[in-house]
């Protein structure tokens, strides 16, 4: 049964200063508070007789303790009666009695705790837990939300996105967005029902009925010849850099370009690094002829020198693809003798280095799982903790890459 008292909080305050008075609650061996709007000093409580003494204003606050504590009564004999009081915790009781206690406050604290459950409250908690780059992404989201829903969005639970709900946004973004920009939106927000449900902030997930349809990608990836093409075309000096580097990063397992740029150092043959976008850590082998491009760019605060020479790795990547799309045939016209160019592979960017590998890889009949752990997607990731993947597969697999695209060796 639970047991109630007066507790005269001294704990953190400092001497000389009075101390709040607090009901406690006790139920199972476990106590909750209730401050009450009452602080005296610790000569002016007298906790035998539950009074306050020689203090000026003691017979109101005696007053107020009396009241409060016909409240407590109260509520614990309405509760016992009931049948609930031995089902409750300490903290259920206290929350029950401070709604009588306080009716304002408790409406007031109702309502707080009401909008952390609220749908965009939630949302904005979640993209606020991410990196900028990626909150932007979420944040663009929730604009188009509000787009579609107006002021109705900051009232809208978890329990109000319903399949209906779902299906109307995404005809609302089919105006003016493509199926892949649409996918990402109906992701994000996926993804905050996943860690509500993860935080038992709600049990309703709409996505059980509604389905994100995958859109096939267009071809991002070259193939062997037009890999070999790439790497001995006769280009203007200005883009041999970028072809350059783009062959590196095909030869570094198709490396993002913000981990490219940051890499320090090749330690004991290999290089290691935490990937900017997973925080994943990477160990990968160097092999000859990547090193050769390396030494030819060699940084000095740098492994590559691109971050001396560029304000940003994102400057470096937006002239790179720009570069790399110009690469082919070229003709100069008119009197002012413009350039004109053929492209080779006008859609080329930074991640077909990525695509590339992966798809020849795959053409060698390299295991998927050897790829994926090349990637750094992980096919089951309770697994991968009990288990260490042989990083030598990973190795070999390059290796018989480049020796095919580099000798024609399978």
């Amino acid at each position: 049964m639970a047991k109630t008292s007066f507790f005269h909080d001294t704990r953190r305050t400092k001497p000389g200063l009075p101390s709040v008075l607090k009901v406690a609650i006790c139920q199972n061996r476990k106590t909750a508070y209730i401050s009450l709007p009452v602080k005296v000093l610790p000569k002016q409580w007298d906790s035998k007789k539950c009074m306050v003494v020689k203090h000026p204003n003691q017979q109101v606050l005696n007053l107020h303790i009396k009241g409060a504590m016909q409240v407590v009564e109260r509520t614990l004999f309405i509760l016992g009666d009931e049948g609930r009081l031995p089902l409750m915790t300490a903290i259920e009781i206290r929350d029950e009695i401070e709604r009588k206690l306080n009716p304002v406050k408790a409406e007031k604290k109702q309502e707080v705790e009401k909008r952390k459950t609220l749908f965009v409250t939630r949302f904005k908690m979640f993209a606020d837990s991410k990196k900028p780059s990626t909150r932007g992404l979420y944040m663009h989201t929730l604009s188009r939300m509000r787009a579609f829903a107006g002021d109705k969005l900051d009232r809208l639970s978890f329990e109000d996105i319903t399949k209906e709900w779902l299906t109307s946004f995404e005809n609302f973004l089919a105006q003016t967005a493509r199926k892949n920009s649409r996918n990402i939106h109906l992701r994000n927000i996926r993804a905050v029902f996943n860690e509500a449900i993860d935080d038992e902030i709600t049990s309703f997930y709409p996505f059980r009925r509604f389905k994100i349809r995958p859109v096939a990608t267009p071809k991002r990836n070259l193939k062997v010849e037009e890999l070999r093409t790439l790497m001995t075309f006769p280009m203007e000096d200005y883009a041999v850099q970028y072809r350059d580097m783009f062959i590196l990063m095909f030869m570094l397992l198709g490396i993002n370009m913000v981990d490219l740029c940051n890499l320090k150092e090749i330690e004991d043959g290999r290089i290691n690094y935490y990937r900017a976008k997973t925080g994943r850590l990477y160990s990968i082998k160097v092999e000859p002829e990547a090193l050769e491009i390396i030494e030819r760019y060699r940084g000095q605060n740098w492994l590559l020198n691109i971050l001396e020479r560029y304000e940003d790795y994102r400057d470096y990547t937006h002239r790179m693809n720009l570069s790399l799309k110009k690469i082919g045939p070229m003709k100069r016209v008119g009197r002012g003798g413009k350039k004109v160019y053929q492209p080779l592979f006008p859609k080329i960017s930074t991640y077909w280095a990525r695509h590339s590998w992966a798809t020849i890889a795959a053409s060698l009949d390299i295991p998927k799982e050897t790829i994926a752990h090349a990637l750094g997607h992980s096919a089951n990731s309770v697994t991968d903790i009990y288990i260490e993947f042989d990083q030598r597969k990973v190795d070999v697999a390059n290796r018989r890459v480049l020796d095919w695209v580099l000798y024609g060796k399978k």
